[in-house]
């Protein structure tokens, strides 16, 4: 907050010191109005108008008699004018209070400098108050920017004021840089230039927050809402086990359509533990009709796969004919091309048969590749299958041994866990007969007398399983070892066949000898051997010789993909047909090719 003095005012349009009669008021809410200069004649009663005005009289001050100002600070009109486009300056008016006047500032000056706004800001500072000026001149001058709270006046021309709401504090800002006079006074003390800027109070400051907060938690409380809205549904609770709900999911087990409902209920029971003695007949034929859909699933699986295949090939024989379109298209362009009908289209015509046919070529290589590897692709499944169909032979063996041994390992186990069941069961009973009389339970000696005999069963039936185990790990055993040996025996045969082929090469090699430097010849494709004639052809027409970029620059007509370092190592391993020779002076020396297949067989 800071204090703004002033020493003076700005020279007014008309002398105040010489205009002694009373300010009026055009009504009794209405502006302030002076009246022109009165002069007195020789009678009282006449008084006529002094006609002729200042020379520096501003007709637009609304100065005249009975026309007040139109200034936003006359009742009914707002402190702050309708929105004005920003290229357009604001003009200020006079305004005129009861105790006080208020003079524009100069519209040339530059605008008032203000602080930066702080956040729901309610107060002002209004500073370069008239050292006369009272608390009531202040809300006089104010209360019509709003409702005032509060007003904190200070001893050094400056005070503090409060608004009710916040656009009032703008409407405050408009009157900073006014003159403000007391009265039809000129001296020093009643007057002073106002200087109206944003200031920061706790006040406001907490009042923001508070309204701030208030908005998160509306914020937060539509964000929970339209979570709440968008959340999924969540699913059904299972409902616990009971001999009526086993047998309807027993029954949905049965149908297609609710199998997926009734599996997810069962698997509930089974780990919330629902399973028990009484119970293990019905879990047991609930499990054994989820097993029977594994069929179903195998079968629809086997259609889809049918399916897809069937779509496969539909799309192999609908691509092979666009192929063949294309390769019918492309022949057009190619006969469209020959010297007896090119001759007759025009030089536009021709070029856009060049481009069509261009375009084409590339989209038909594109889809042959495409097909090619779907052809690939079926070659290396059909070799899979092949090689697979011979390992799995012997896998499944072994994997059904393996099976069976962990079949019994598991039998074993869930016996000696039956064992120790009873075991405590029988401890259990023991406990208990030692503790009651046994005169008043004569039926507890032949109860464990079948416990007994259930125990001398369930050892004997684990020696059995044992011994089943031996025998089945001693199988095993076997087997691998015949493995084995079948496997020793396929490395001698494959050694023996790489001896053989070895041997076979060595005569073939001794037998032929001329087969072995035909192979070794620089020309190592087809392709290779295409490219020499085209060239040899070439340049025999051009004796003198052709540079490589010439030579490729003809290539790429015929072949785009054709690169040039290929060319020219290609004519280099064939040294009897293309030779390279320097031809020129100084900056015009140049490389050129130029052939000599000719002088070759005359050597020979």
């Amino acid at each position: 907050m800071f204090l703004v003095q002033y020493t003076g005012l700005n020279q007014l349009p008309f002398d105040p010191a010489n205009n002694n009669e009373p300010l009026q008021f055009a009504s009794a809410s209405g502006p302030l109005v002076a009246n022109g200069h009165i002069e007195n004649g020789g009678d009282s009663s006449k008084k006529r108008k002094r006609t002729n005005a200042p020379s520096d009289f501003d007709p637009a001050l609304g100065m005249m008699t009975g026309i007040p100002p139109l200034t936003p600070m006359m009742p009914g009109l707002g402190i702050v004018p309708p929105p004005i486009p920003p290229d357009m300056p604001v003009v200020k008016e006079i305004i005129h209070c009861k105790s006080c006047t208020l003079f524009p500032p100069n519209p040339n000056l530059p605008p008032p400098a203000t602080r930066e706004r702080p956040p729901g800001c309610k107060t002002v500072f209004v500073g370069g108050l008239p050292e006369n000026g009272t608390e009531q001149i202040i809300v006089e001058v104010f209360e019509q920017c709003g409702e005032i709270i509060a007003i904190r006046k200070s001893k050094k021309n400056f005070c503090h004021i409060r608004f009710a709401e916040e656009f009032m504090v703008d409407k405050a800002l408009y009157l900073s840089g006014y003159r403000i006079r007391l009265g039809s006074s000129t001296d020093k003390k009643d007057t002073g230039r106002l200087h109206v800027d944003f200031a920061q109070a706790r006040d406001d400051l907490y009042e923001w927050e508070c309204k701030q907060r208030m908005l998160a938690r509306e914020e937060r409380h539509r964000r929970r809402m339209e979570e709440e809205r968008l959340r999924p549904p969540s699913p059904p609770p299972v409902v616990h086990y009971s001999d009526h709900e086993c047998s309807i999911v027993a029954e949905k087990l049965k149908d297609d359509s609710k199998f997926s409902e009734a599996v997810q209920t069962l698997l509930t029971w089974l780990e919330r533990g629902e399973v028990n003695r009484r119970s293990a007949n019905h879990f047991y034929s609930m499990i054994q009709s989820a097993n029977s859909h594994i069929r179903r699933l195998v079968n629809e699986k086997a259609a889809h796969e049918k399916e897809m295949e069937e779509a496969k090939e539909k799309f192999k024989q609908a691509l092979s004919g666009i192929l063949i379109q294309f390769e019918q298209i492309v022949a057009v362009y190619h006969s469209a091309s020959k010297q007896k009908a090119w001759d007759h289209f025009t030089k536009a015509q021709r070029k856009n048969i060049s481009v069509w046919c261009k375009q084409a070529e590339e989209i038909r290589n594109i889809h042959n590749d495409e097909l090619m590897g779907i052809r690939r692709e079926e070659e290396m499944e059909m070799s899979d299958d092949e090689i697979e169909e011979t390992t799995e032979t012997k896998e499944t063996e072994e994997s059904a041994l393996v099976t069976q041994a962990e079949a019994l390992k598991e039998e074993n186990d869930s016996l000696r866990w039956q064992l120790d069941a009873y075991r405590n069961e029988v401890e259990l009973l023991k406990q208990e007969q030692g503790k009651a009389q046994r005169e008043d339970d004569p039926n507890k000696e032949q109860q464990l007398k079948l416990l007994q005999q259930a125990l001398q069963g369930m050892q004997q039936h684990l020696l059995q399983v044992q011994e089943e185990y031996k025998k089945k790990e001693a199988e095993l055993d076997k087997i691998k070892d015949d493995k084995f040996q079948v496997e020793k025996m396929l490395e001698n045969l494959q050694d023996q066949e790489s001896c053989g082929s070895k041997l076979c090469a060595s005569s073939q090699e001794s037998d032929f000898p001329l087969e072995k430097t035909l192979v070794s010849t620089p020309v190592k494709s087809e392709r290779e051997a295409l490219l020499v004639g085209i060239i040899s052809t070439f340049l025999h027409v051009h004796p003198f010789g052709a540079s490589i970029e010439y030579i490729c620059s003809y290539l790429h007509r015929l072949d785009s993909k054709i690169c040039t370092s290929d060319v020219e190592c290609l004519m280099t391993r064939l040294g009897h047909t293309f030779r390279q020779e320097m031809t020129g002076v100084g900056a015009s020396l140049e490389k050129r090719w130029k052939f000599c297949g000719f002088e070759g067989l005359k050597l020979t």
